[in-house]
């Protein structure tokens, strides 16, 4: 025991020092695993900077979210590309407002309070708080109503911060919209179109000449014989830059193992279907029995067959009502419809409404809101009904008291309204009751008093209950090709290996594809699917390394990074594509030139040329509008036709055009009338055109802006 005991005491000690800097290791690593920091991002809760201004994570975050909301407010759903959309969205506006905020400090522009007060409450008051402080009456914004309910809310101790939080940041962007157009206003007013500068426009746009011409095109020499090196290449990128400026990007060769549905998971769905068919076929509350099931969607109420836009419609038509049609195959489900009745009924109606609401859709959100409860809702309907009844005018009555923003300042009319187009109690009372028709209806939103104007047409009209199901894949489907991708990855270790493997695919229909320019903040990755994960594995990779499989969409996914361009200037790989086509055509104008030789007559340059013919072009346009057809898009030949020391003469030196090598004599040059040679009256239209598109100085602000951009290491 003596010894044991001696053991511990000896190196104890040690061993907690072992330990402790197994734990530091452990941290550190765990610190490297998340980009350098123990938090998200890498880089503690900075997204970027912008001309030295931090933007925190936690400012931008509550913005994205609420950019998220609103594009599924607006049905563009949700998922990882509108998460991203909305990300792209808030930088950058969060980028355009820092931008402009560095130029109105520079220049120490201010709102004062009096100018404060004039946006809220002057005659162009902001949308928002001339909606709720409109007079109903008289259609006038009450200005002074809206100060004194807003002087109260920031003074009144009870009003939650968040309130006046929100408020005040209402107030900041109204400010900054403000500046925005005195910064604008600012440069648009230097802007100036001297008479002289319009003299000299008209008398250019009126010239006309008349050229004959000899032409070789390019397209004379096979682009096999001639050669462009990558010296030559990066020679013009070298004397071109601006023009091959690019953001950070990747790019790969990539793999696709499907795990869509097989036509097993298909016929499984319809058996799934088919074993649901008794029960719609048999219920007698079809409502309750789809909610059952989890849908939420059915239309009760009659639908005309023309407006009717299913498959198997015709079909579902021709059985006897109660009965049940299907399953059948609806785009990627599979679906049971049960034709719940039939009834004929007008094409279209034209009534008019006023709405006691009980709800209203959050524009935030898009979900249900209490504003009412249902007995006083029902008790003002019932006020209405009977004020109206007595003689009181509807249109004075809607104006005051409808809750609907989309007639109530019409008269509460909708013209010409189509089965399907309104919640289904509404059609069903507007569809099924005939012309002079007024009754109270009741519906998600609350009571509508409803009277029937006008009817037109006539045709059947159906009530369907549908019950569908996606064919989705089933586990095993799913779990088959994670294994073939988790194989083809685990023996595609590099690039070589890769491609080999891949090459093997192609027996079984599996091709390789490519993708370039993914930059670090894309959302999705053109021919494979939207994935920020799939994008981050790209960027977590060196070049030549496979990445592991990755599920995106209905596919697994295995990748090899094939290009890493940093931010900067294109490779000449990369630019070859748009540089080659340049410099090959440069080359055989030089062979093209070389070959006419000395050039006195286009007769001769014809003769050198194998016999071209001489062509005239007699409407050549100094604008370049309309365009000659004979000339097309050759800025270099309309330049040529025009200079005053070509004037009669044969122009003595080949010019290098885009689509060919032009030798042109210039017959004679004369001047048209100018339709519009006003020039008092095309100064002021050209300013204004100038006021109305605004002189563009955001972007311009941003590109000469110092934007540190970190968001892929938090999005």
């Amino acid at each position: 025991m003596s010894v044991i005991q001696n053991i511990q005491e000896k190196y104890a000690k040690l061993m907690a020092v072992i330990i402790a800097v197994a734990l530091i290791i452990f941290v550190v690593m765990l610190a490297f695993e998340n980009g350098g920091s123990l938090f998200r991002g890498g880089n503690g809760t900075t997204v970027g900077k912008i001309n030295g201004v931090s933007i925190d994570y936690n400012t931008l975050e509550p913005r994205i979210k609420q950019q998220e909301d609103e594009y599924k407010r607006q049905g563009y759903g949700s998922g990882a590309a509108v998460r991203q959309q909305a990300v792209e969205q808030v930088w950058s506006q969060e980028v355009a407002k820092v931008v402009l905020e560095t130029e109105i400090n520079k220049l120490g522009m201010l709102i004062g309070k009096k100018e404060m007060g004039d946006i809220l409450y002057g005659a162009n008051p902001p949308a928002d708080l001339k909606r709720m402080f409109t007079d109903p009456a008289t259609g006038l914004y009450n200005a002074q109503q809206a100060k004194q309910q807003i002087d109260q809310m920031l003074k009144n101790k009870q009003t939650p911060p968040e309130q006046k939080a929100q408020f005040n940041a209402f107030l900041n962007f109204l400010e900054l919209g403000r500046m925005n157009d005195k910064y604008n206003a600012l440069l648009v007013n230097t802007t100036n179109f001297p008479k002289w500068f319009i003299e000299k426009q008209n008398a250019d746009n009126s010239q006309m000449a008349n050229i004959s011409l000899v032409r070789e095109f390019y397209s004379s020499i096979a682009d096999s014989s001639v050669k462009v090196t990558d010296k030559e290449i990066e020679e013009y990128i070298n004397k071109h830059k601006d023009q091959f400026k690019q953001d950070e990007n990747r790019g790969i060769s990539y793999v696709s193992f499907s795990a869509l549905p097989t036509a097993a998971d298909s016929a499984a769905t319809r058996e799934r279907l088919m074993e649901l068919k008794p029960g719609l076929d048999s219920t007698k509350d079809v409502q309750q029995y789809l909610e059952s099931q989890g849908v939420s969607t059915y239309y009760n109420s009659y639908i005309n067959g023309e407006r009717i836009q299913i498959a198997s419609k015709d079909s579902i038509f021709r059985i006897p009502v109660g009965s049940t049609y299907g399953p059948y195959l609806d785009g990627t489900n599979y679906s049971l419809a049960k034709l719940v009745g039939v009834r004929t009924q007008p094409d279209s109606v034209t009534v008019r409404h006023i709405l006691v609401a009980t709800s209203q859709r959050d524009p935030q959100t898009g979900g249900m809101m209490m504003v009412r409860d249902t007995v006083s809702a029902r008790n003002l309907i019932d006020s209405i009904q009977r004020a109206i009844a007595s003689g009181s005018n509807f249109d004075t009555v809607c104006a005051k008291l409808s809750d609907d923003p989309g007639s109530k300042d019409k008269g509460g009319v909708y013209e010409k309204v189509t089965s399907g187009s309104m919640v289904a109690e509404f059609n069903d009372y507007i569809f099924g009751k005939p012309v002079g028709s007024k009754g109270v209806v009741k519906t998600e939103f609350g009571y509508h008093y409803i009277e029937i104007l006008s009817q037109k047409g006539s045709s059947i009209a159906y009530k369907i209950a549908y019950l569908t199901v996606p064919i989705e894949a089933s586990n095993e489907t799913d779990a088959n090709a994670s294994n073939e991708a988790t194989h083809f990855a685990g023996n595609s270790r590099d690039r070589k290996s890769f491609d080999a493997n891949a090459e093997k695919l192609k027996s079984k229909g599996i091709n390789k594809s490519f993708a370039q320019d993914i930059t670090p903040t894309a959302a999705q990755v053109m021919g494979v699917g939207a994935s920020r994960e799939f994008v981050k594995a790209i960027y977590a990779a060196d070049l030549g390394d496979v990445t592991e499989p990755i599920k995106v969409e209905d596919n697994y996914v295995v990748a090899v990074v094939t290009e890493i361009n940093p931010k900067g200037t294109q490779s000449v790989a990369k630019a070859r594509m748009m540089v080659e086509p340049l410099l090959r055509n440069h080359k055989k104008a030089e062979q093209i030139s070389k070959k006419i030789g000395t050039i006195t007559t286009l007769e001769a340059v014809a003769s050198v040329l194998g016999g071209k013919q001489i062509e005239t072009a007699d409407s050549v346009h100094f604008s370049g509008m309309p365009p000659s057809p004979l000339v097309g898009s050759e800025p270099k030949v309309v330049g040529a036709a025009f200079n005053p020391a070509n004037r009669g003469k044969v122009v003595t030196q080949a010019i290098e055009g885009n689509s060919g090598v032009y030798v042109l004599r210039v017959n004679n040059v004369s001047a048209t009338a100018v339709a519009d040679a006003n020039v008092a009256e095309q100064r002021k239209q050209r300013y204004e055109q100038m006021k109305m598109r605004g002189v563009g100085f955001a972007q311009a602000l941003i590109e000469a802006a110092d934007i540190k951009d970190n968001r892929s290491k938090f999005y």
